[in-house]
C-alpha cells in the first residue's frame, strides 16, 4: 500500500479553486459559500482533504473524513491486526469474514487482476520484499524474487458471497490493496457527501486520487481547474491544467515513490510477472473519467501505466468515458482526443505536445 508520505507526488494539485466574487454570482451559485468548508486528515499514508461549498454541511464533511481513517485500520498491510493482514496471515489455512466494503474492494481488485494486463492484487509478497518508500527499502536478490513470484496469482483468491468471506488458498500469498484503496475510499466519501446533499466540492486523497463534485463555484458553465504537476520536478511545479466537472481525476507516476540503487531509480509500481518495477517510457499518466468508477480510476491508472504510452493510449481509445494525459520520460505530452478542449499545456519550455503516431 501507499502507506508513507510520498517522496514526490507525480500527480495533481488543485489550482484556481477559489470561489468567485459576488459580482460573478448567479442564481446558480448564490446558495454556495464564498469561503468553503475545508477539512483534512492525515491517514492511509497521505493527506486527505474535503472541500465543500454547500452551506450547512460541516457534519457531512466530518463524517466523510472518518471513512479513510476506518479503511486505513481495515486494509493496511504495514500494521499487524488489520482485516487484510488477518486474511494474509490465514492464507492456506481458513477463510476470513469481512465487511461489505472490504469485500467489494477486494472484488474490484480481483476484476482488474483478471484482465491479465500487468496488474495483480496478490502482489503483496513482492511489495514486502522491495518495501519501496519505507525506511528498510532495498533491492532484493534474484533468488528472493524467484521465491515469491509463484505466490502472486489473483486466482488464489476465493470468494464466498453468501458467507462474505475471503480465502487465499495458497499459503504465503498476500493481498496488497495499495493500488486501489485510495480511489475506492474516495468514492465512498463522495457517495456519503452526495447523500448528505452536497452538490459542489472536491474529495482529494494525496493529490493522486481526486473527485470533483458538480461544477466549480464560479457557475454551471465553469469547470474545476486542476493543475497537473511536472513529474520530474520535486518542487511540484505545474506543467498543465485539466478542466473537469462531476468527474474522476487519477494519476500514476514513477516519482510518487522510488528506490535509488547505484544511480538507478526503481519505481514502486511492480511487475507481477518479472518481480521488478515496470520500466517503460511513462513518467506519469492522468486519467479523466466520466460516469461510475468504484475505484476512482485507481485500478485503471495502474493497469494503463504498466502498458507504456503507446499501448496505454490505444487501450484508452477503446474505452468509453475515459480520457488521459500521458507524460513520457522525454517530456513529451500526449492527450487523447476527448481532451482537446479540456487540457492546456502551461509549461511549454520543458514540455511539448507529441503525436502518438510518432511512437512505435
Amino acid at each position: 500500500m501507499k502507506k508513507i508520505t510520498l517522496l514526490f507526488v507525480a500527480g495533481l494539485s488543485l489550482f484556481a479553486l477559489a470561489a468567485c466574487s459576488s459580482k460573478d454570482a448567479t442564481k446558480d451559485t448564490r446558495h454556495l459559500l464564498k469561503t468553503p468548508i475545508n477539512k483534512d486528515v492525515t491517514t492511509m499514508g497521505t493527506f486527505v482533504q474535503v472541500t465543500v461549498y454547500d452551506k450547512g454541511k460541516e457534519q457531512a464533511v466530518a463524517n466523510a473524513l472518518k471513512i479513510p481513517v476506518e479503511y486505513n485500520k481495515l486494509t493496511t498491510v504495514n500494521q499487524a491486526g488489520s482485516l487484510v493482514d488477518t486474511i494474509n496471515q490465514n492464507a492456506g489455512i481458513k477463510p476470513i469474514k469481512v465487511d461489505a466494503g472490504v469485500y467489494n474492494l477486494i472484488k474490484a481488485g480481483y476484476n482488474y487482476s483478471a484482465k491479465n494486463l500487468g496488474y495483480d492484487i496478490t502482489i503483496g509478497p513482492l511489495t514486502s520484499l522491495w518495501n519501496i518508500g519505507m525506511p528498510n527499502a532495498r533491492k532484493p536478490s534474484q533468488s528472493e524474487i524467484d521465491h515469491v513470484l509463484p505466490l502472486i496469482n489473483y486466482k488464489y483468491i476465493e470468494f464466498d458471497n453468501k458467507a462474505q468471506t475471503i480465502y487465499l488458498t495458497q499459503k504465503g500469498a498476500k493481498l496488497d490493496l495499495g493500488s486501489i484503496v485510495k480511489g475506492f475510499v474516495a468514492m465512498k466519501m463522495v457517495d456519503l457527501l452526495k447523500k448528505e446533499g452536497v452538490t459542489t466540492g472536491i474529495v482529494n486523497l494525496g493529490s493522486s486520487s481526486i473527485y470533483v463534485m458538480g461544477h466549480s463555484p464560479r457557475g454551471v458553465e465553469s469547470p474545476w481547474s486542476i493543475g497537473i504537476k511536472d513529474p520530474n520536478d520535486p518542487t511540484a511545479k505545474q506543467m498543465g491544467i485539466l478542466y473537469a466537472a462531476n468527474q474522476h481525476v487519477n494519476t500514476s507516476g514513477i516519482y510518487e515513490r522510488y528506490l535509488e540503487v547505484d544511480g538507478h531509480k526503481y519505481s514502486h509500481i511492480l511487475n507481477p510477472k518479472t518481480g521488478y518495477p515496470f520500466d517503460n517510457d511513462i513518467a506519469s499518466i492522468t486519467l479523466l473519467i466520466s460516469g461510475k468508477d468504484e475505484t476512482n480510476g485507481d485500478g485503471l491508472s495502474t493497469l494503463i501505466y504498466a502498458m507504456g504510452t503507446k499501448k496505454g493510449y490505444e487501450y484508452i481509445e477503446k474505452l468509453k468515458n475515459v480520457q488521459a494525459v500521458f507524460v513520457d520520460k522525454d517530456n513529451k505530452v500526449y492527450i487523447t482526443p476527448g481532451l482537446k478542449d479540456k487540457f492546456k499545456l502551461t509549461e511549454t519550455k520543458t514540455f511539448k505536445l507529441g503525436n502518438i503516431n510518432d511512437l512505435k
